[in-house]
């Protein structure tokens, strides 16, 4: 009771503005319960609420829950997912994520980041916003300060994509569905984020765009681990020139809760699982999400983020664009062959894909 009592106050605080914020998400619920949590803890946080009977409970909300909310979301997918798109559907998540994570580590050097920032950048960007940073953060050491940054500035990020892919996919690929959702689900980071957008246009690109996304989340075993050796490296190079390392040193292994996600992720796999058990495991991880996101929002000090200067606001500007200006391009998915063959839109002979 004694190691519980003084991470309460904060814990409540953050929860309650977790609430407040799913209420105005009723309300407002193109921004969603996400990103009103982040901006309500910021606004707060930063004005009348700095207490520092707060800060054991407003770390633990962000740093306990986010992990919690990773191991559930394992609950909510499985492998035979893949299935429903097909290799072409995974072929673009694979290229599409590629190249966030290659454009995120080089626009970030050429700004002269930190490693930790461009690889939460990347990581948080390609899989799926604040549950891959948090997932990233510990093998490659990142401190506390960099995380919350980037989790801010990704979630902002996904908050421009939500609302600008609706119209820019519909541009783009007129009313195919399945290429609609396709951009929305493999661009945008956040679950949450990806069903708001989609939602925008029709309940048929919900069901692609979800698809999409929860591929992408798949990949996150992948990301940590390459990350992870990644950091490995750096430390060896810098070992090697004689450099003095800080941080433990742990890229090697997976963070327990990653490792928690892989085997729920399996297990739903292997065993058919009654469906109430996903759709529990589904809100409890949002709702520890958006918990932990208004902890977040309290522990940003909004000064220090905006005297962080232009060049990172530029860092996460010209990352959303390089992700709105992705086409799906090449084949048709299989979807697609079958509007062809029964004589689609546009004819037998014409296909909505660009090929």
């Amino acid at each position: 009771m004694t190691k519980i009592k003084p991470i309460l106050p904060g814990l409540i605080v953050s929860f309650i503005i977790a609430v407040i914020s799913q209420g105005l998400a009723l309300v407002i619920p193109n921004l969603g319960g996400a990103t009103i949590a982040i901006i309500v803890g910021i606004i707060l946080g930063n004005t009348i609420i700095k207490q520092p009977i707060l800060n054991k409970g407003t770390h633990y909300s962000e740093k306990a829950l986010l992990e919690y909310s990773v191991v559930l979301l394992g609950l909510t997918i499985s492998f035979q997912t893949i299935a429903k798109v097909s290799w072409v559907g995974f072929l673009f998540v694979i290229i599409q994520m590629a190249i966030t994570i290659i454009s995120a580590i080089l626009i970030g050097k050429m700004l002269h980041f930190k490693e930790g920032i461009y690889l939460l950048m990347a990581g948080g960007n390609a899989v799926c916003g604040s549950s891959a940073i948090a997932s990233i953060a510990p093998v490659i050491d990142a401190n506390d300060e960099d995380k919350e940054m980037v989790i801010t500035l990704v979630n902002l990020i996904g908050t421009v994509l939500m609302l600008a892919l609706p119209i820019i996919s519909t541009f783009a690929f007129g009313a195919n569905d399945l290429l609609r959702g396709a951009m929305i689900g493999g661009t945008i980071q956040s679950v949450g984020q990806v069903i708001a957008s989609a939602s925008m246009v029709n309940s048929l690109t919900v069901d692609f765009a979800t698809l999409f996304k929860i591929m992408r989340i798949m990949m996150i075993v992948i990301v940590v681990f390459i990350f992870g050796r990644m950091h490995q490296k750096t430390i060896q190079n810098e070992l090697e020139a004689d450099a003095e390392i800080s941080g433990n040193g742990s890229g090697s292994s997976l963070p327990w809760y990653v490792v928690g996600f892989l085997v729920f992720c399996v297990l739903n796999s292997l065993i058919h699982l009654p469906s109430f058990i996903g759709l529990t495991a589904h809100t409890l991880s949002s709702w520890c999400e958006i918990t932990a996101l208004a902890a977040i929002g309290l522990r940003l000090n909004l000064k220090a983020f905006i005297q962080s200067g232009k060049k990172f606001l530029i860092y996460g500007g010209s990352i959303g664009l390089r992700r709105r200006r992705r086409r799906v391009q090449g084949r048709c998915v299989p979807h697609c062959r079958q509007d062809r063959r029964a004589g689609g839109a546009g004819g037998p002979d014409r296909c909505p894909c660009p090929v």
